[in-house]
């Protein structure tokens, strides 16, 4: 016999072989012993978690004779049939390859038949969010109206590509990718059962590597052992994976640290030249300093998550290196990252990330004792002390004159609003312009766009605007507050953000108003200032030339007439002029 892959050989045959899944076994077992089956179901999640091999398991031990316990017994013929795919009462189809309207009406009309050798007809249909939208429309009407004994099972990666019709007609169930742990236990037994010798480092390197799935794990096992003739270690291991030994990791994230660029550039050719590749180890490094980020808050978390791998250097390194830094690096590896997605020169983006790296100034340090002569901070002195000195002759006049001298006003800056103590500084004036032609009906029309315009912007632009909305708006302008003041700040200084807004409410308002930042827990101060220096104007009597029409005077009732109305009341008393 031919020699068949670790994790078809060790695929689960029963529910308690399926690891990770505890919820979802518990809860099909239940639903085999007392009977309450449905006629549709539906299994996501990433790759290698069990769906495909949970569905078999439930159709053999729906069909079992000798069911127990909600487990099939693989020893009758119907367990034997389905588990070497050969009862044509179990079909399993992948929706990759058949995903047409035909195929799935073939299927609509065949399901009415009874079962022939077992006592439900079942379904597998594999990766179906690949089914187009005739396929889906087809299958509606089955999964809708069920024949008896009929069950459908239906496996996804993507479930957010199937219809919402079809998901609200089955029982959905969500499969979890499986913890490192319980992956590396899963290893431990099979190598165990197989009598093969194994290093637990390299099992730790592959459960890491998997990535939650469990036949990726298996897979990689499978090529360590062809590997290393029959024995787990860990030099095969990293070297199957593509993965980077954290002693290298961590000589060349300290070399980084140091700032000391040559030997950094050093090591990353050393772990080129060994073949590792460039992706696999951007991965690993924001991985690394994730984990170092983690473990100066929380280092119980980080030694569970990491099975133990948790060295005396890696210890010493999390206390020594600042976690402002650590930050800095997470977001250059993350953006280096998605920069070499599209390029072939792998080296060079790897070079340019550790002098990258190297040149990297930690704003929270503290400052030193030596000054550096820079030309912008000598320009900066130089102004304060003009702004100095005008102050002291300004003071000497006021005191023998009593007149304040004459100063001269520094250059008012072009941009819209600054920060002065702290507190960003607003133009008042633009924004009174705004309200004083402000209507609701304004502000109604952009917020009703305000969702669409947020669709035009990219990923960075749309996160910075998602804590802002509009507060008032005009025809000729629209004030826009924000959650935090620091995100309203970058958005005054992000020209390219302003110029997407203008052009798109230019787009969907045919309006292109004027867009004024505030932080907005000033904007109820700024509104009632304004209604306090400017009246409510709905508050206001009209000034006009027109004649204001005053009502006509109520007549006066004679004494006589309304003794009579108090006696007799006002609707019997009727008052007749001669």
């Amino acid at each position: 016999m031919s020699y068949q892959a670790l994790y078809r050989v060790w695929r689960p045959q029963v529910f308690s072989d399926l690891v990770g899944q505890e919820f979802i076994t518990k809860t099909l077992k239940n639903a085999l012993l007392t009977k309450q089956t449905t006629h549709a179901y539906l299994f996501t999640g990433p790759r290698g978690t069990g769906k495909t091999s949970a569905a078999k398991i439930f159709a053999k031990a729906i069909n079992c004779q000798n069911q127990k316990d909600g487990e099939p017994c693989n020893q009758c013929e119907t367990c034997k049939a389905i588990t070497a795919g050969r009862l044509n009462d179990v079909i399993e189809i992948d929706a990759a390859s058949n995903n047409g309207v035909e195929e799935i009406r073939d299927i609509r009309d065949k399901a009415k038949y009874a079962p022939t050798q077992a006592d439900y007809k079942v379904y597998i249909i594999d990766e179906v969010h690949m089914l187009s939208t005739g396929a889906f429309n087809a299958l509606l009407k089955t999964l809708e109206e069920p024949p008896a004994n009929v069950v459908f099972i239906l496996a996804t990666t993507e479930p957010h590509k199937i219809p919402t019709t079809i998901i609200s007609r089955t029982q959905r169930f969500d499969f979890r990718r499986i913890t490192p742990q319980a992956i590396l236990k899963r290893m431990e037994y099979i190598l165990q059962q197989k009598d093969f010798a194994y290093d637990e480092a390299a099992l730790k390197v592959i459960a890491k590597a998997a990535e939650g799935g469990m036949r990726d794990a298996l897979s990689i096992l499978d090529q360590v052992l062809s590997f290393g003739d029959n024995q787990v270690t860990l030099d095969n291991a990293l070297l199957v994976t593509g993965s980077v030994t954290r002693d290298n990791l961590t000589k060349y994230l300290h070399q980084v640290v140091a700032k000391d660029t040559s030997s950094a550039l050093a090591t990353i050719h050393e772990i080129l030249e060994d073949g590792k590749d460039a992706k696999r180890l951007i991965e690993d490094l924001i991985n690394y300093c994730r984990d170092l980020l983690l473990y100066q808050q929380a280092p119980k978390l980080v030694e569970e998550s990491e099975l133990g791998m948790l060295d005396d250097d890696f210890k010493k390194f999390a206390g020594e290196v600042d976690p402002e830094q650590l930050y800095q690096m997470i977001d250059i590896l993350n953006e280096q990252q998605e920069n070499m997605r599209f390029t072939v020169h792998e080296a060079i983006y790897l070079e340019v990330l550790t002098v990258k790296l190297s040149r990297l100034q930690v704003t929270s340090a503290p400052l030193t004792t030596q000054v550096t002569s820079d030309p912008a901070t000598d320009a900066k002195m130089s102004q304060l002390q003009k702004q100095l000195n005008a102050l002291e002759q300004s003071f000497k006049q006021l005191q023998t004159t009593g007149v304040p001298a004459k100063t001269q006003t520094p250059p008012r800056s072009n941009r819209k609003a600054t920060k002065q103590n702290g507190e960003l500084k607003l133009n008042l004036s633009k924004i009174y312009e705004v309200l004083g032609q402000a209507s609701k009906q304004n502000l109604m029309q952009v917020r009703q766009v305000w969702g669409d315009l947020m669709n035009m912007l990219n990923v960075t632009q749309r996160a910075m605007m998602q804590v802002a909305k509009p507060v008032a708006a005009s025809p000729d302008g629209i004030v826009i507050g924000f959650e935090y003041d620091i995100l309203c700040q970058r958005a005054l200084e992000n020209q390219e953000l302003q110029d997407v807004l203008g052009n798109g409410l230019s787009r969907l308002l045919g309006l292109a108003p004027h867009l004024i930042f505030i932080p907005g827990n000033r904007w109820p101060e700024i509104r009632s200032n304004y209604l306090s220096e400017h009246g409510d104007v709905r508050q206001k009597a009209p000034e006009s030339d027109e004649q204001v029409i005053q009502a006509p005077p109520q007549p006066v009732v004679p004494e006589v007439v309304a003794k009579a109305q108090e006696l007799f009341g006002e609707q019997l008393v009727e008052v007749k002029n001669d």
